[in-house]
């Protein structure tokens, strides 16, 4: 096949056209998820200590004496919206309660629940985030809650996202008559190791060692590390909300047009070579 100084220029610069998008293409793909700025996952900088459920109970001390309080919070702080009472967590530990997909923060601000901890009660929420969780409303001539039929306990999970620096148990919480808030624990609990979710059933996490429903095991990373793109399967997230998969949409619709790109390089330089004959 014989090409003229001009077929040879269009065969050329069609050349260069398809090596050139080829190459942006692999460049494009090797791209990490991070690289997409469309991508709507969002990486999670909260630090998990401890997670776990228990009963809750609510309560409201003003010092007034009307619910039967005797003095200010053991903090020394007003009562207050996102104060708790616990029977061993340390003073001022942080973290939030979540009852029937309503999330509430809190913040360790007295001692309590006293007997109620021993029958399970391991937490007192203050009566206005008692009243947000369950659709009720604070009473402030009570100090209650109304429009929840009398209800006073709830079943709550809870996460636990700092330590509070005095005495108390930095672990699962103990009945009140423990007397474990008032031992300086100096060997806080284990953070819970990060796991990825089940794509198959959304919203729940993989449990360390058992099998996905399609039999492969779970994948854990030590010290809350993602799984590399190479083990994690596509669409995983882990449980900070990044996205594991080595490809986003927005890097998926570059190499889809960078093939578009190829495939007329392609013909132009076929265009050519008819032409030339």
């Amino acid at each position: 096949m014989r090409f003229s100084p001009r077929l040879r220029h269009h065969v050329f610069a069609a050349t260069v056209l398809g090596a050139s998008i080829l190459t942006s293409a692999g460049v494009v793909s090797a791209l990490p998820a991070s690289a997409d700025t469309g991508s709507s996952a969002s990486a999670d900088s909260e630090t998990i200590l401890l997670k776990g459920s228990t009963k809750a109970s609510y309560f409201w001390d003003d010092s007034s004496g009307r619910a039967g309080d005797t003095g200010l919070p053991a903090s020394g702080k007003p009562m207050q919206k996102g104060m708790i009472a616990s029977p061993s967590w340390p003073l001022f530990t942080e973290g939030y309660v979540v009852y029937k997909g309503k999330k509430a923060k809190f913040f360790v601000g007295d001692r309590g629940p006293g007997i109620p901890s021993n029958n399970g009660v391991m937490i007192d929420l203050d009566a206005k985030s008692f009243a947000d969780l369950t659709g009720g409303t604070f009473n402030s001539s009570t100090l209650g809650v109304d429009g929840v039929g009398g209800m006073g306990h709830i079943k709550v999970d809870y996460v636990v996202t700092k330590w509070g620096n005095g005495v108390g148990k930095k672990n699962h919480p103990v009945a009140f008559a423990s007397g474990a808030w008032k031992v300086m624990d100096s060997n806080p609990a284990e953070p819970p190791k990060v796991v990825l979710a089940d794509p198959a059933q959304p919203g729940r996490d993989r449990e360390a060692g058992k099998a996905d429903v399609a039999g492969a095991p779970g994948i854990l990373m030590p010290n809350g590390g993602a799984a590399p793109a190479a083990l994690a399967p596509k669409g995983f997230r882990d449980l900070s909300g990044s996205q594991t998969a080595p490809i986003t949409s927005g890097s998926a619709n570059a190499l889809a047009g960078a093939a578009g790109l190829a495939a007329v390089g392609g013909a132009t330089f076929l265009i050519a070579g008819r032409l030339s004959r």
